[in-house]
């Protein structure tokens, strides 16, 4: 071989292993893709949400966006790879996410925060009263939702609209928790003696439960955690039976039977990510792995939130401002500094 071909040799294969060590570093960032969010317009998941979308836009370059809509249109739209990240999915709640796992066209990464729960409530002045407020007891005994059915109780809780019936205050329409209350005013026989009020929005249901609670008058609710609503006013989780694997199956499946009713079962949340991205992206999964909020900094930015009256981008700038020996475990040296940079 001539020393001029050699030349030639050796500058092919110093370009094949440039070519190599060029597709080893290439990220689906790097590559100028989107990473779309879903628009979740909860408050916890909407902080998550934008805290996650300024890590990877100003610590990793990102392109990033989100869509609005209701939890299930999300999802699908996860499902379908429309949507990559799904910050806050509550696991197993869901017949559509249920069919996207099984399909393997989603996974579930990291635990987005751990200790959430979720159930029916009342305040607790309903219950205890409130001299402060000069509030008395209207329902001293209530414990359970089982007592809910006593046409006195119900009377407490009176719908504005149609006085001879209770009113339960659900969660928006499309919400999968939505439908579970639903499918357990059925299971818990009160579906004739409570109209299940459904708010347009998230925000409505707050303002509802807020305004309520200012103005000392009972009111019954689902909520959950985290959330500024548990964290600002003092409030009482009704009991309910024992949470069963068998019951659950039927309150959350649209066509279940309603013959008995549950506790919601302990929370798992993770964050939802759609398959095809998750293989394409391992390097996003990882921080995603990682990036678990503690349950307190949550309910904390959250009441941040409301108090400040600022929208869940703000919140995300002051979490990442004052917070960073929490998310600078999450990521890279390089990563961490470009993104104090970034808040400047």
């Amino acid at each position: 071989m001539s020393i001029s071909t050699m030349r030639l040799t050796f500058a092919a294969a110093g370009l094949m292993l440039a070519a190599s060590a060029s597709g080893a570093n290439a990220s689906y960032c790097g590559d100028g893709k989107t990473v779309t969010f879903a628009g979740i317009d909860w408050e916890s998941g909407a902080f998550i949400t934008e805290v996650m979308k300024t890590i990877l836009s100003k610590g990793y370059d990102c392109q990033v966006d989100s869509i609005p809509g209701n939890s299930v249109t999300l999802e699908q739209a996860t499902a379908n790879n429309d949507v990559q990240i799904f910050a806050e999915e509550w696991l197993g709640r869901s017949d559509v996410w249920n069919k996207a796992v099984e399909e393997k066209k989603v996974i579930a990464v990291g635990k987005t925060f751990v200790g959430a729960s979720e159930g029916w409530f009342v305040p607790d002045y309903v219950v205890h009263g409130d001299p402060a407020r000069n509030i008395e007891a209207k329902a001293p005994d209530l414990k359970s939702v089982s007592q809910l059915t006593d046409p006195k109780i119900a009377e407490i809780f009176a719908d504005p609209e149609e006085p001879s019936k209770g009113r339960f205050l659900n969660c928006p329409s499309g919400w999968t928790c939505e439908g579970v209350s639903t499918a357990k005013l059925e299971a818990y026989k009160l579906g004739e003696t409570y109209v299940n009020f459904r708010p347009g929005t998230g925000t409505a249901l707050d303002a509802a439960i807020t305004s309520a609670y200012l103005q000392g008058e009972p009111i019954l609710f689902y909520y959950w955690s985290p959330t500024a609503i548990l964290g600002k006013f003092k409030l009482i989780q009704l009991e309910e039976p024992a949470y069963n694997e068998a019951c659950w199956k039927e309150l959350s499946s649209a066509n279940g039977k309603r013959d008995e009713g549950c506790a919601f079962p302990s929370v798992d949340v993770a964050y939802g990510v759609n398959s095809t991205f998750a293989s394409e992206a391992p390097e996003i999964v990882e921080i995603l792995e990682k990036a678990t909020f503690p349950l307190d900094e949550v309910n904390a930015s959250l009441a941040y939130m409301a108090d400040n009256k600022v929208d869940a981008t703000a919140a995300a700038a002051e979490f990442l401002k004052t917070k960073g020996g929490i998310w600078s475990k999450w990521v890279s040296d390089e990563a961490r500094g470009k993104i104090e940079a970034g808040l400047k």
